[in-house]
């Protein structure tokens, strides 16, 4: 008896402790979005973007992808959540021609890892240009 309320307890403290670690997870990246956004405003969303001159990614989290291209940023919000995408990650991104487009597929592989994780696909471009 006394076993299961010592591992109920360490259970409880887990997920408080995953809690906390997400919320200041979330803030780093709002606080990380608005900085590249800033004094920036949003255009017309796009189905592809040219990958010419195109740097990035930045990702923001695991629904947010930034790419600059020039004085334009380009969001990119995912059509559903990648998981496992995560800042710092190297995206293997499936280019058919010169473009970038909605639909298309990329995988995320963690820094020091071998094995991408699963496929995710790309949703519209937001450009935001200074004001």
């Amino acid at each position: 008896m006394r076993l299961a309320i010592i591992i109920g307890a360490l259970a409880l403290a887990g997920c408080a402790a995953n809690a906390e670690l997400q919320k200041a997870e979330d803030a780093r990246a709002s606080r990380e979005l608005a900085d590249a956004l800033k004094d920036r405003v949003a255009g017309e969303p796009q189905d592809c973007i040219s990958n010419n001159a195109l740097q990035g990614p930045q990702v923001i989290d695991s629904r947010t992808i930034l790419y600059t291209q020039g004085r334009r940023v380009w969001r990119n919000d995912l059509l559903a959540e990648c998981p496992g995408l995560r800042p710092f990650n190297t995206l293997i991104v499936e280019v058919h021609g010169s473009q970038i487009c909605r639909h298309d597929r990329f995988r995320a592989v963690e820094p020091g890892a071998r094995i991408p994780g699963p496929y995710c696909s790309f949703g519209r471009f937001t450009p935001y240009e200074r004001r």
